[in-house]
């Protein structure tokens, strides 16, 4: 702050109480949102199909988040996430459908990648979470490679993932583009960010270095891949793949910030993935490695708050199935049962390491940079972070 160790300067004074948002003697002291707590926008969504014509049409179901400014707020209609058809689903404690995004001009557009077979409310607290922050974030149903669509093999699914975050880049850039979109004038498009969960975090860092057959997006500046499988030798089926891990090579070529986001406890994509990541990722300008002591591969999932709806209707895990729900019960007991690190302690962590980093980097906001550090992550039992 100004005046800590030293004697506050009148233009300091002026900054301090009538802007009350920076310390004039180092921009790294700026003041910013608490990173772990919603920020200052409310949060609007919507759901829609977008339509990839360069691709034979390939459909893809989109879930999006983005800020809504206060005058907006309190319009719209609750938003109702479904889990299993129209009528079973949870109420949104944050967003809204049908309220206009946010004036703001050249907003960051984020897209969060799900995990193998998974769904586009994988992560619902972190997309609503990082809109608040002021990001307008897109949710893909990876079509073929859905819980909807498990249609694709390992390699096919690979083969359309980077493609399908690059498109959904060009989609909105065009609705930016268009007078009548409801997001005219509203992205940046100059920067975009990734953001991904087990083979949705090979989609990020496919992003950044090419993956399956596709080139990296130059327009990518910076990706949180989190429980990412980087050693090849591992496979998340049964059967061997060129496309289960990176090659040192791959690592090598990625030039944009990175932080790589796991549990020390996760035996499905195990940690040392991200040590070698780490030691291998030499060309980019940052890369941050956050542990989350006690945390498993299904702590990064919204597995709890679904499993605890159900529950909570009296459906018990013996009828999940019956619903479409058998792939939850796994997660479900991995993540939510009382002997375990606290999932809301995990989300909360989470939030605060990937708004910061993309605060930081995608927003150019130095504030963050105290959040990102090995001397806060000190006050922060759960946490071990290496920074290169």
């Amino acid at each position: 702050m100004c005046g800590y160790a030293f004697a506050m300067t009148r233009a300091c004074l002026v900054l301090l109480f009538c802007a009350g948002l920076v310390a004039c003697s180092d921009s790294s002291n700026q003041l910013v949102d608490p990173p772990d707590a919603l920020g200052p926008f409310a949060v609007g969504h919507e759901q829609l199909m977008a339509i990839d014509a360069a691709r034979n049409d390939r459909s893809i179901l989109v879930d999006l988040w983005y800020p809504v400014d206060d005058d907006d707020a309190e319009g719209g209609v609750q938003t109702f996430y479904p889990l299993s058809g129209p009528a079973i689903g949870l109420d949104s404690k944050v967003a809204r459908d049908d309220v206009p995004v946010s004036a703001r001009e050249g907003q960051t557009f984020l897209v969060f990648s799900h995990g193998y077979q998974g769904i586009s409310l994988q992560s619902i607290e972190l997309m609503e979470a990082l809109a608040s922050h002021g990001f307008i974030i897109a949710s893909p149903e990876h079509t073929g490679n859905a819980q909807a669509s498990p249609t694709d093999t390992f390699d096919e699914a690979a083969a359309n993932r980077v493609p399908d975050v690059s498109f959904l880049i060009d989609w909105m850039i065009a609705r930016s583009l268009d007078p009548e979109d409801a997001f005219y004038q509203r992205i940046d498009e100059e920067s975009f960010g990734v953001v991904g969960n087990s083979f949705g975090a090979s989609t990020a860092v496919g992003m950044a270095s090419g993956w399956a057959g596709a080139p990296a997006d130059a327009r990518v500046k910076g990706i949180v891949p989190i429980s990412v499988v980087i050693d090849g030798e591992m496979q998340l089926d049964d059967r061997p793949s060129p496309f289960a891990g990176f090659s040192e090579e791959q690592l090598a070529s990625i030039v944009v910030p990175v932080m790589l986001i796991g549990g020390t406890e996760d035996v499905n994509v195990p940690i040392g993935n991200h040590q070698i990541a780490f030691d291998q990722m030499i060309n980019a300008p940052r890369v941050y490695k956050v542990d989350i002591i006690g945390a498993n591969h299904f702590h990064f999932q919204a597995v709890c708050t679904f499993g605890e709806l159900l529950l909570g209707l009296g459906i018990e895990q013996e009828q999940w199935s019956v619903l479409g729900a058998e792939a939850l019960i796994e997660p479900f007991n991995a993540a939510c049962a009382p002997n375990v690190f606290s999932i809301e302690e995990a989300s909360r962590l989470q939030n605060l390491y990937v708004v910061s980093f993309f605060r930081r980097f995608l927003y150019d906001e130095v504030g963050y940079d105290r959040f990102l550090t090995t001397g806060y992550a000190d006050t922060e039992p759960a946490i071990e972070l290496s920074i290169r």
